[in-house]
């Protein structure tokens, strides 16, 4: 069935599916209370905005993102040449490293200045922040706008600066979606390998989705290499919460 199916078409709604099907997974996982970075009771009574309207805003985002991409494939698409293309492994993780790097300033630098420009915080980027305390499906639960410059744009980018395939940009976006739902699920499990493997990862981001982080912590989806150089890096320390689950809070680094 697969093959029929064009790496392009691939590359704009595997990525989408991946999205819906991670953060549904996390969403079944969020009854055990003992994971949890905050109570149920808190979800529901600090967020300011309705799981419903929060769904309708990444189906929105999605959209945009799905109509961008199909218009990037076609302007970059070869189908003769990429048909010939077998990258090898060093040429795909080259590539990949690229990708993330060009995405993480990206996002960085856009992320940042969203929240030091007034105007944009209040009428853009603090539509996110509504999610005081964030859940997986909210991954990109963002105003229109900031999805299509911060995510939109920035994917597009990254796969232009790296030089992929549409083939490999299915792995890549997958990856890049899987690991922000995994920020955003607001679940501490042992074991988890973006816990061991990433220090931007769920605890790192909550610090940021609260109030004494509003300013610390814009890395994201990969490293904290640039929260590190420019002096907007706030560890965290995990503790346990009274009543179950855990509390990530500043920690000295």
């Amino acid at each position: 069935m697969w093959n029929s199916v064009s790496d392009e078409l691939l590359g704009t709604f595997v990525p989408i599916l991946v999205y819906w099907g991670y953060s549904g997974f996390y969403s079944l996982l969020g009854s055990f209370d003992n994971y949890r970075l905050h109570s149920r009771k808190d979800e529901d009574v600090k967020n300011s905005v309705t799981k419903g309207s929060v769904v309708k805003g990444v189906l929105l985002q999605q959209m945009v993102q799905a109509a961008v991409a199909i218009v990037l494939f076609t302007v970059t698409s070869n189908s003769d040449e990429t048909m010939k293309l077998h990258p090898s492994v060093i040429v795909l993780v080259r590539q990949f490293l690229v990708a993330m790097l060009v995405l993480d300033t990206w996002q960085y630098f856009m992320h940042r200045y969203m929240h030091h420009n007034k105007f944009l915080y209040k009428h853009i980027h603090s539509q996110h922040h509504r999610l005081l305390v964030p859940y997986a499906f909210g991954a990109l639960y963002n105003h229109p706008l900031e999805g299509l410059l911060l995510d939109t744009i920035g994917g597009a980018l990254s796969f232009l600066a790296s030089g992929m395939s549409p083939r490999a940009s299915i792995f890549f976006f997958s990856f890049a979606t899987i690991k922000t739902v995994d920020d955003h699920c607001g679940l501490w499990f042992p074991g988890n390998p973006f816990h061991m493997l990433f220090r931007n990862n769920t605890a790192y981001h909550d610090i940021h989705h609260q109030l004494y982080g509003n300013k610390y912590n814009f890395s994201q989806p990969f490293f904290v290499t640039w929260d590190k150089m420019l002096g907007t890096y706030m560890p965290y320390s995990l503790e346990k919460r009274k009543g179950g689950g855990f509390e990530a809070r500043p920690a000295k680094d």
